[in-house]
């Protein structure tokens, strides 16, 4: 059943995990060259970083740890908070950029922090209450457009399904963050917006509001929902959910798209790249129906890659299109670095990273 998406990636990759573990494909065979794994016995592994070094910054989301694996001095974790949450990490200048947040059931919080080896951990912006005090999206209609008539609305199921029509709601769930020149550049999956926090520190601004994203209602899509006969035919607008953003040598940011509701495979591939101009806001859509989008790279000649967690697929999206190039189990994050894509994967079980030649 549809509802407001007021959680991020983290929250419903969680909730789904037996699901999706079940629906996914095992190892399969792919056209480019997989490594063994360079690590493993991750706990939820989604989002993660590579040093200059070769080394990893790994965000342990089940863990809530951020933990740095060395291929000479092993594993160690840097940063702990148990019972909250880790979700996007990045490396520069010998920092570790992370979004930190409440996790489960904890009060509303959402961070943008850093740390370095001697300096301890500095918060550098507090991103739930620049989403509290401004809300970007809170002028954006989801659901049906235009709203239900009151008859079929009367029908509609909104203590499952949340109401048929709203605007964007005060929530914040910064699930990944990328290091530009110009800042640091922060994917909000609740707030469905990309912010900009200065390199310092200080308040974010808004660099864009991704589109709400639309689907028809079906006949099938309503009998296997529950919903009423007056919704087909409609469309819904689903907020967009952004799960992972970098900036490419072209000045422009990647994002990928999860849209809210559903967010395992039952309403079909939604997911989508955008790639945004910081310096307008503008979103243009790369490529959609993607199976579960949850990251993106960029290399530097331009190439574009995403992962697609529900059908386990490393994707190259070119000309409108998502090309899949090899198959991991549960595969969520996707980095490049010395020539090849670095991918975590099985990140329900033993979660494990990679790499792709390319």
């Amino acid at each position: 059943m549809m509802h407001r998406a007021r959680f991020g990636c983290g929250a419903l990759i969680g909730a789904a995990a037996l699901a999706l573990t079940v629906m996914t494909p095992a190892t399969a065979a792919s056209s480019a060259a997989v490594s063994a794994p360079i690590a493993q016995g991750l706990a939820g592994p989604l989002q993660f970083a590579v040093g200059a070094e070769g080394n990893l910054v790994v965000a342990q989301d089940f863990l809530a740890a951020l933990t740095v694996v060395d291929p000479h001095d092993g594993r160690k974790d840097v940063v702990s908070r148990p019972g909250k949450e880790i979700a996007g990490a990045a490396v520069t200048d010998g920092y570790i950029v992370f979004t930190a947040g409440s996790g489960e059931g904890g009060p509303p919080a959402a961070t943008l922090e850093r740390r370095r080896d001697g300096d301890g951990v500095q918060q550098l912006a507090d991103l739930y209450q620049f989403e509290k005090n401004n809300n970007p999206d809170r002028n954006v209609t989801y659901g049906f457009r235009p709203a239900l008539a009151p008859s079929c609305a009367k029908q509609w199921p909104t203590k499952e399904a949340g109401p048929p029509t709203y605007k964007g709601v005060v929530d914040s769930h910064a699930y990944s963050v990328d290091v530009a020149h110009s800042g640091y550049f922060v994917a909000d999956a609740a707030g469905n917006d990309i912010l900009r926090v200065p390199t310092n520190g200080g308040t974010p601004t808004v660099v864009s509001v991704l589109p709400a994203q639309p689907l028809k209602i079906t006949q099938q899509i309503a009998n296997g929902a529950h919903m009423p006969q007056c919704v087909v035919g409609k469309t819904y607008y689903f907020e967009p959910v952004p799960t992972d953003v970098g900036m490419g040598n072209d000045g422009l940011l990647y994002v990928s798209s999860l849209p809210g509701g559903p967010e395992d495979p039952s309403l079909g591939a939604r997911g989508s790249v955008f790639r945004v101009n910081p310096a307008t806001g503008a979103a243009t859509k790369l490529a959609g129906g993607l199976a579960g989008a949850t990251n993106v790279a960029v290399t530097p000649t331009g190439a574009v890659y995403a992962t697609e967690l529900f059908s386990g697929t490393v994707s190259r999206i070119a000309n409108g299109h998502a090309t899949p190039i090899a198959h991991l189990k549960d595969a969520a994050a996707v980095e490049y670095a010395k020539g090849k894509l670095y991918v975590s994967w099985n990140v329900f079980d033993n979660g494990k990273i990679s790499t792709i030649s390319i």
